[in-house]
Formats: C-alpha cells, structure tokens, sequence
C-alpha cells in the first residue's frame, strides 16, 4: 500500500520538470534542432560585435585603392573574402559593420519595451481617460508605415552630423525607430493587464490593502510581460532590417561608419561589374541573423504558450 502511494524517482522528476512554466518552456526549446541552430547563429554575430578582433586584425579604415575589388582569397589569404570597390578589406568591414546595427537594435527594442509595457500596463489598469489617450496614441501611430515615416522625418535631418562615434551615428535613427516601434508591446500588455488584474490573487492583495504600484509590479506585471517576451527576437530582427534599408537609402547610419546596409548599398552597383562578393557577403550574414532571430521568435512563442505545451 505504501509502495503504491510512494511517487518513484522518475515521477518525482516528471512532476518537478512541469512545476514551473519556465522550466517546461526551456524544456521545449532544447528539443527543438531549429532553435538550437538560430542560437549558434545569434551566438556566432554576438561575438563578433562584442570581440571583432577574434575575426579579424585588418582595419576597415585601410583601403588601399590598389587592390580594389580583389577577388575572396579564401581563409588564410590575406583578404579572405576579398576588397570592396575601395580596397577596403570586406572580412573586416563585415565584422565592425556588425556593431552599429546590433547596438541600435538593442537600444531601439530596450526603450520601445519599457514605453510600451509602461503605457500598457497604465492603460489596463486604471481603464478611464487613460487608456483612451494610449489607445489613440497607439492608433495613430500605427496606421503610419515605419519605414515611410523614418524616411520622412531622418530625410530632414539628413545634414544633421553629430559626430562618428558608435553611439552618435545610430541616435537618429534610434530615435526615429523608437517613436514608431513602442505600440506593439503597448497593446499586447495592455490586453494581458485587463485579464490579470481581475485574477483572485490579485483581488486579494487590494483587498488587504496594498497600492496599486505594488499591485502592478509584484503581481500584473509579470503575467503581463509574458506575452511580450516572444516578440523581442522578431522586433530585433525587424530593427535590424530596417537600419539596413535606411542605410542602403542613405540616411541610416553613414559613412565613414560602416554597417551592413552601407556594405549592401556599395557592393549592389558591382553584381553586374565582376565584383559579386562585394555585395555577397553582407547580405547573407543579414538574411542568417533576420531568420535566426525569426525562428528564435516562433519557437518562443510555442514555448511560452501553455496551450501548446506538449
């Protein structure tokens, strides 16, 4: 009788492994070889924004125009994938182009978040004039196209130089991105606060007498944030998409910073010209790092959803 009701070691095991959500989630994601597969990706262009010196030794600035568009040499050359039309080595343009694109991507997605699920969280709490001055601020933005409107508002600022530090050539652009970018995760917790906040748990912590901050951040918040999480690997791939059209269109990030967009905008007048690789090169490290971040997105919205848990 006691054996019958003791749980052995495995159902003691199974039991824990489901006990929270995030251990279950975690447990999906490893099982799947696509997620693993984007995380080596991201993991890989992680490490070249941070550590390009692991990559490569050549300047991007040393451009011999002498060896212009030399053909990829392959790993052990001295140019192993080649110069672009100013001799500058595309190896390591490549590697320092990454920088720019990925630190405006983790500013613009950082402070979109923060407005976003700060304006949502408000909205859906306390209901009344606040949530119709949000949700009409959500509304016009929206029916603005982002790429239409950062090509109008950056056009006019296109003789504006604050200077050529990393920082200093991807502010416009952020700022830019971030106006039109917070609405998303404004409208996602927004929904989740209406939901939450009416949960029996946290019926009782009003009841007893606590504020509503504390309410907000101790107990609709995070069921809130949850349903943003899985929108921050596709938003970083779409800011990264973005920096790189602007770019390509002249009033992203500017020379003589470098970045993939202005690799991509450079090597497109050498496909026809002999010089393929030129443009080659970028746009393929683009499309791996976009589709990684878009599969990381997907599969963390199976993994965080409760009614696809296996």
């Amino acid at each position: 009788m006691s054996d019958a009701a003791t749980p052995t070691p495995t159902a003691r095991r199974t039991a824990g492994a489901s006990s929270s959500p995030l251990a279950d989630a975690w447990r999906r994601l490893r099982r799947r070889p696509d997620t693993i597969a984007a995380a080596v990706v991201l993991v890989f262009f992680g490490l070249m924004a941070a550590f390009p010196t692991l990559f490569t030794s050549t300047s991007p600035r040393t451009c011999p125009i002498r060896e212009a568009r030399t053909t990829p040499q392959g790993w052990g050359g001295e140019h192993p994938l080649g110069t672009d039309a100013l001799g500058c080595d595309v190896l390591a343009t490549l590697v320092h182009g990454i920088r720019p694109s990925l630190l405006l991507a983790i500013v613009v997605v950082g402070v979109s978040l923060l407005i976003g699920v700060t304006l949502g969280l408000l909205a859906g709490y306390y209901l009344g004039w606040v949530d119709y001055l949000v949700s009409r601020a959500v509304e016009v933005f929206l029916v603005i196209p982002l790429l239409l409107a950062a090509l109008l508002v950056l056009s006019l600022f296109k003789g504006v130089d604050l200077g050529t530090g990393t920082f200093n050539v991807i502010l416009l652009p952020a700022v830019v991105l971030i106006l039109f970018g917070w609405m998303p995760y404004a409208r996602y917790v927004r929904a989740s606060t209406l939901e939450a906040k009416n949960l029996d748990y946290v019926t009782a912590a009003r009841s007893l007498g606590a504020s509503d901050l504390r309410i907000m951040g101790r107990h609709v918040l995070p069921n809130a944030i949850g349903t943003v999480t899985a929108l921050l690997p596709t938003s970083v791939a779409g800011v990264i998409s973005a920096e790189a059209v602007l770019s390509f269109l002249g009033i992203g990030v500017r020379p003589p910073a470098t970045s993939w967009g202005i690799q991509i905008e450079q090597g497109s007048e050498w496909v026809l010209g002999g010089a393929p690789h030129i443009l080659l090169a970028p746009l393929i490290c683009l499309v791996a790092t976009v589709l990684a971040l878009v599969v990381l997105g997907d599969a963390l919205r199976d993994a965080l959803d409760p009614r696809l848990a296996a």
